[in-house]
């Protein structure tokens, strides 16, 4: 049966009578003639939540608006591929023939067809353009949830019953990342928990991002809850007191003719490099003793940004960074091929052993005046089916400068150039936030860099799940094999003081 549509005579009020309520939703006006004047409703705005203890990040908007946005775009994609698909216009002529299928049922196979293809083609756009953003709860990696128990629930009883072990101080001394640049619109005031203590970031009117502690020393308000900026001073939600970022002094009390000199809060030293805020820590107060290095790959835009992953791990912090001087644990924990997963009890699984990662590794701190970096070297070759695959071969430099931030450099001769910043900030003694942001060349296609960002969270996840269920051992028992664990302990020693914190007791009250 052959069909014709024509847009102005009937498509509209048939979609409306296959959908009901889309007409409300987008409050269409069913003449014909005016129907493409209207416009849609705005969409919700997505709520940018506050940065908290568990989690020191932006999260998505709420399930609600998340389900009204999917409702939408379906709507449009479905309504806006069969206006396309059933156009009868001088500039072209469409027609349909199915058999068996006459009137609505036509057209509601057209609807579909058109809105599947939209979808498709959208996916497929996301894969190849947008950047990965992959952000895990704390409770959502390296724990076994059984005998029906819930994973946040298996979390917390991990946390409450393991042994803790001799702790190093908690700590250390250097740069730590609390954002990246783009989560922070000028003007805009975000609430930040890290290093045990509660923090306002904001960006003032000269664009530069200021970093104070979040309460008034005047009756104890939260400036980070319902304070606004002023210039490049954030004011007191709960009396209005103006604290100048630069400094954190007071610069302005509303109802009073003199301001002491000595009201202020703290200024945390801050820098904004490499599209990240970082903020020094030092417990004695002294000021930043070296500085976090600019990519200029970023900075002139030679790299763009491709995507970030996050983790929360329960651990001390320097376990993570003597990862890389652990040479042996790559030979046994990353071996394994990615399709194999994270779980650590079934990554050996005789399914995927065709698919084989060999890894050579050195370790070496840097000599003076950088003693406070640390190089690590990784040759990374890709086995299938026992034949070395040479291209997808990959040659990292990983520079850990300080305690918090280390630089994976990707060097390929097909697959191009990029970096990924490694960033880890404590949050709380035992609970770190690690974040892999990745940047890459800007003529590669966004899927390579995504693909190796994936990759990276696939094999780093195993490592959490060995973090999260371990105890530091402060006296190891190593074999001669082990020499670079013991270097880089010595190493990573200089980041403490006499003064730096340690562990006074353990919470037994959890948040996950």
């Amino acid at each position: 049966m052959s069909s014709s549509l024509k847009y102005g005579d009937t498509f509209w009020p048939t979609f409306i009578q296959m959908f009901p309520g889309v007409d409300r939703l987008f409050k269409f006006n069913l003449n014909p003639a005016a129907a493409l004047q209207q416009q849609p409703v705005e969409d919700h705005p997505a709520q940018k939540s506050a940065l908290t203890a568990s989690a020191c990040r932006d999260r998505g908007p709420p399930r609600d608006s998340c389900s009204m946005s999917i409702n939408t775009a379906l709507a449009v994609g479905l309504g806006l591929g069969a206006v396309l698909l059933t156009l009868d216009s001088g500039v072209f002529h469409l027609k349909w023939e199915f058999t068996g299928l006459r009137g609505a049922a036509q057209r509601l196979v057209l609807c579909v067809a058109a809105g599947g293809t939209v979808l498709a083609l959208g996916w497929l756009y996301r894969l190849l353009f947008w950047p990965l953003e992959l952000l895990r709860t704390p409770d959502e990696v390296g724990y076994i949830a059984e005998d029906g128990r819930t994973k946040a629930r298996a979390a917390n009883e991990m946390r409450r019953r393991r042994k803790v072990g001799e702790l190093p101080p908690v700590y250390p001394n250097g740069w730590y990342r609390v954002l990246d640049s783009h989560m922070l619109a000028m003007g805009e005031v975000k609430n930040v928990y890290i290093l045990g203590q509660q923090l306002v970031v904001f960006r003032g009117h000269d664009g530069k991002a200021y970093v104070l502690d979040a309460y008034c020393p005047h009756l104890g308000a939260n400036l980070a809850v319902g304070g606004r900026v002023l210039g490049n001073c954030i004011e007191c939600p709960f009396h209005g007191w103006q604290y100048r970022g630069s400094d954190g002094r007071c610069e302005k009390i509303p109802y009073s003719e003199k301001v002491p000199e000595f009201a202020q809060v703290h200024r945390w030293p801050s820098c904004e490099v490499n599209q990240q805020v970082l903020i020094w820590f030092h417990c004695d107060g002294s000021e930043p003793q070296w500085s976090v290095p600019e990519q200029q790959e970023i900075t002139n835009g030679q790299w763009v940004y491709r995507g970030r992953t996050e983790h929360f791990i329960n651990c001390h912090i320097q376990e993570i960074p003597e990862n890389g001087a652990d040479i042996a644990h790559l030979g046994h924990l990353h071996t394994p091929g990615i399709p194999s997963g994270v779980d650590l009890r079934y990554t050996n699984s005789k399914t995927w052993e065709f698919v084989r990662h060999d890894w050579k590794v050195e370790w070496e701190p840097e000599p003076e005046p950088n003693s406070h970096c640390a190089q690590m070297r990784v040759n990374h070759s890709l086995t299938l089916f026992g034949c070395h695959w040479p291209l997808l071969d990959l040659h990292v430099v990983a520079r850990q400068v300080g305690p918090g931030v280390v630089f994976l450099q990707f060097d390929h001769s097909f697959l191009g150039r990029g970096i990924m910043m490694h960033c880890v900030t404590p949050v709380e003694p035992l609970l770190q936030c690690v974040t892999h942001t990745m940047f890459y060349q800007s003529n590669i296609p966004a899927v390579v860099p995504k693909f190796i960002l994936k990759g990276e969270s696939i094999q780093f996840e195993r490592d959490v799940m060995i973090w999260n269920n371990k105890t530091y051992v402060s006296k190891p028992l190593l074999v001669k094999e082990d020499s670079a664990v013991r270097k880089h302990r010595r190493w990573f020693s200089q980041f403490y003081s006499q003064n730096s914190p340690r562990l006074q007791y353990q919470r037994d009250t959890l948040d996950f």
